[in-house]
């Protein structure tokens, strides 16, 4: 396929990239910062602003597919209302951005696969939660939803959207586990809060794995919990982490200590979501690490 990546530089689409290339697809790759010379690797990068338009419409004419992974990192400073805005303006601003260049397109993608996340749920303690269950009010349930809306629109063009909301990636040396690894290894590893809360993970190469099968399956549309099948507790998680890394689990993080350094964005680590991949499963993906510990061992911490 000829397939369209945005937020290609980032930790996901960077991974997704690599795959796809491997499997002999031909891969445009947007980027708000593309690299230059060396750095490029050889790849097709377009530079794209969105709202602003450009060559990189034009990769959109004519591609098989997109895969819309485009957004400020979630987690990457404090929740100011700036940067509340910024995270929603760089989501949603992207997304419409590339509803709009699907429209002009002569001819138009095949399917459009966009980033969501398991914050849609918002938090719901023990309560099991599928691609069914409603979304919830608070700042980050707001943002997928509409979100969600944006990327949707694409349907009035004959496109296929999948959604695909997604939980902490688990990978060597990028995402979540680039936080929580250092102090493990130190000796001052724990969970983070009561340890109560759902901590709904996936593995990077099930996500790649994920992406890969929504993009091949015609019937592959709405939401799809990008989750593995058995979620874990913070507290699970921590033991886990701590064993692979032959570690303890000791030193938590109270609630108060985090709320005090994090403000509103506390909230999104203190509270988790039991989330199942029920749409995926249902479509017969079969993820390669079902536990939170084969994962872990998996990635040679």
């Amino acid at each position: 396929m000829n397939v369209v990546i945005t937020g290609a530089s980032g930790f996901i689409g960077s991974n997704l990239a690599e795959h796809l290339l491997k499997q002999f697809h031909t891969v445009k790759l947007l980027s708000r910062n593309p690299p230059v010379g060396q750095n490029a690797s050889k790849k097709e990068w377009f530079a794209w602003k969105p709202g602003v338009g450009g060559a990189w419409e034009q990769a959109i004419d004519g591609a098989d597919g997109l895969i819309n992974l485009a957004g400020e990192p979630i987690a990457g400073k404090r929740w100011s209302e700036a940067q509340k805005e910024e995270l929603r303006a760089s989501r949603i601003n992207a997304t419409r951005s590339l509803v709009s260049a699907i429209a002009k397109a002569n001819a138009k993608p095949k399917f459009l696969i966009s980033s969501s996340a398991v914050g849609y749920y918002g938090p719901h303690g023990d309560e099991i939660l599928t691609e069914e269950s409603g979304p919830g009010s608070d700042f980050l349930s707001r943002l997928c939803v509409e979100w969600e809306e944006e990327a949707r629109k694409a349907e009035t063009y004959g496109v296929r959207v999948a959604l695909i909301r997604t939980g902490i990636v688990l990978g060597k040396g990028s995402g979540a586990l680039a936080k929580m690894v250092p102090p493990f290894k130190i000796f001052m590893g724990g969970p983070l809060g009561s340890g109560k809360q759902w901590m709904p993970w996936i593995h990077i190469d099930d996500q790649i794995g994920l992406l890969s099968f929504l993009m091949e399956r015609d019937n592959a549309r709405g939401a799809f919990n990008g989750t593995a099948p058995e979620p874990v507790t913070m507290e699970e998680f921590s033991k886990a982490l701590g064993k692979v890394l032959k570690r303890p689990s000791w030193a938590g993080v109270p609630e108060s200590v985090l709320s005090l350094l994090l403000g509103e964005m506390a909230d999104m680590l203190l509270t988790g979501q039991r989330a199942l991949p029920q749409a995926a499963l249902k479509l017969g993906y079969q993820f390669k690490y079902r536990t939170v510990r084969e994962a872990l061992e998996s990635l040679r911490l």
